[in-house]
């Protein structure tokens, strides 16, 4: 199981951003991360830029997963709908569950989630 934003291990940078621009004034070797857009996406792909991508459903998943995203970060209502579909098709996204504390960790291991990260990462 992936775990990013747990002090105790080590982890990738994660940087949040908005536009194409912010990409361009990140450092490099840190991945960004981002609500589902499309033309984001192809650049980061296009660019070989490493990238989370916040999705709204299944459909977002398969999309984010052909555009050579790293992790994709579903609701929690699609979590385990998501995964089902990664597994099924064998996504080299890993499908991560955005969480609050460490205690949520077994019950996404449980729920056979690839990864965790903790939710101060993203706001």
């Amino acid at each position: 199981m992936i775990i990013i934003g747990d002090t105790h291990i080590p982890f990738e940078n994660i940087v949040k951003i908005e536009t194409i621009e912010d990409i361009k004034s990140t450092k490099p070797n840190v991945t960004v991360v981002f609500p589902f857009d499309k033309d984001i996406m192809v650049y980061c792909m296009n660019n070989s830029v490493s990238y989370a991508v916040i999705i709204g459903s299944v459909k977002h998943a398969v999309y984010a997963n052909s555009l050579n995203a790293k992790y994709i970060l579903p609701i929690d209502t699609d979590l385990d709908d998501t995964q089902k579909v990664a597994e099924n098709y064998m996504f080299d996204s890993k499908v991560i569950a955005t969480i609050e504390n460490e205690y949520q960790i077994s019950e996404m291991a449980l729920r056979q989630i690839d990864g965790v990260i903790f939710h101060t990462l993203l706001i």
